[in-house]
């Protein structure tokens, strides 16, 4: 039986659709001449393939709650896809990050072509503004496709409410993350140190992933309050699990399967859970080592290593895996008050083991 993914052929529909939608924006762009191709590659290679996790939150949101299945709603789901390259997108240039899935990120490629054609400025400012540009681009096509998307007014009416909540939240949690990897960690407690990376995850992550692409699909259809406040908390409690598991790859993952290189969340100094767990249980000279790591753009494979068994050894990953359990088994619980067709149900309770189960 195809899972919750391949169910109903979603995620070769959703392609298509983001396919003709290419080919009716690259007409939009023709004027440019070649530069329209270069900013189009920019957004559309992170739109080929992957797992398209929000595009079937919105879908079985919506048919879980009483939509029928149809090409306004897959179209409605692929406006999901394209708010996450708009995502990646600026918090690539924001990280400073090289390579996303296996890939030059997109201001790195930009950069590159300005290289090559040896133009005026600065290549690297060429690049951050491009793809700037492109995840602006990717915002305004989200609120395109959905206003498109084929459903009634009173539909897309509806999911409007949430779909502007998730743009929102996901730009505060952006700003938090940034304000969090600034500030130093310290003079906090470690119960201050979870709370505030657990927050940012909720703002910048876990909704946008799980909880809004759900709630923009159930609200779309008609869902009553009730549901959508349960499909709410089953998606943010998912949705935290879906980080943490990101968090520890972004640590332990290989790289020819994450698509990114080892330990790049310590390149880039993020502050996560596991990050706070650490701190708790290292020594002095731990701490004094883990400091030079955490956010130095020059870490080698050995600090990688070390870091790896720092956090084993402290106990950081087994909390860590703990909290994953916790937040998997509380959207498990959530998701009995929601209001649900059987199918949709078994869906998404396959959508959580999908979720904070993987290597990718």
């Amino acid at each position: 039986m195809a899972d919750a993914l391949e169910a109903r052929d979603l995620r070769a529909r959703v392609q298509n659709t983001l396919d003709s939608f290419r080919i009716q924006e690259q007409d939009v762009l023709a004027p440019l001449g070649e530069p329209a191709t270069a900013l189009l590659d920019a957004v559309f290679s992170l739109l080929q393939g992957g797992k398209r996790l929000r595009a079937a939150f919105c879908f079985w949101g919506y048919l879980g709650s009483g939509g029928a299945d149809g090409d306004p709603v897959v179209r409605a789901a692929s406006a999901m896809e394209v708010f996450q390259a708009a995502a990646l997108l600026h918090d690539d240039v924001m990280d400073a990050s090289d390579i996303r899935r296996g890939q030059p990120t997109a201001h790195v490629a930009l950069a590159a072509q300005h290289r090559r054609a040896g133009w005026y400025g600065d290549p690297d400012r060429f690049g951050e503004a491009g793809a700037i540009l492109a995840g602006d681009l990717c915002l305004n096509w989200t609120d395109q496709l959905f206003a498109t998307c084929g459903m009634t007014a009173q539909e897309v009416a509806r999911g409007r409410v949430y779909l502007d909540q998730m743009r929102t939240q996901l730009m505060g949690g952006q700003f938090l993350d940034i304000v969090e990897s600034a500030r130093s960690w310290r003079a906090l407690s470690t119960q201050e140190r979870v709370e505030s990376a657990r927050t940012v995850i909720r703002f910048k992550s876990a909704g946008y992933t799980i909880a809004q692409p759900l709630m923009i699909g159930a609200a779309s259809a008609g869902a009553a309050e009730s549901s959508i406040a349960a499909l709410s908390d089953y998606g943010y409690a998912l949705g935290e699990a879906f980080q943490l598991r990101d968090d520890l790859l972004g640590v332990f993952g290989d790289p020819a399967t994450t698509g990114k290189p080892a330990g790049d969340d310590i390149r880039e100094g993020k502050r996560t859970v596991l990050v706070a767990y650490l701190l708790d249980a290292a020594s002095p000279s731990e701490l004094e080592r883990f400091d030079a790591c955490l956010g130095s753009p020059d870490l080698t494979e050995d600090d990688v290593h070390w870091v790896r068994k720092l956090a084993i050894s402290t106990g950081a990953v087994d909390r860590v895996e703990d909290l994953i359990d916790q937040q998997a088994a509380a959207s498990a619980v959530a998701l009995e008050r929601a209001e649900l067709t059987d199918e949709a149900r078994s869906r998404l309770i396959e959508l959580i083991t999908v979720c904070t189960a993987r290597t990718a």
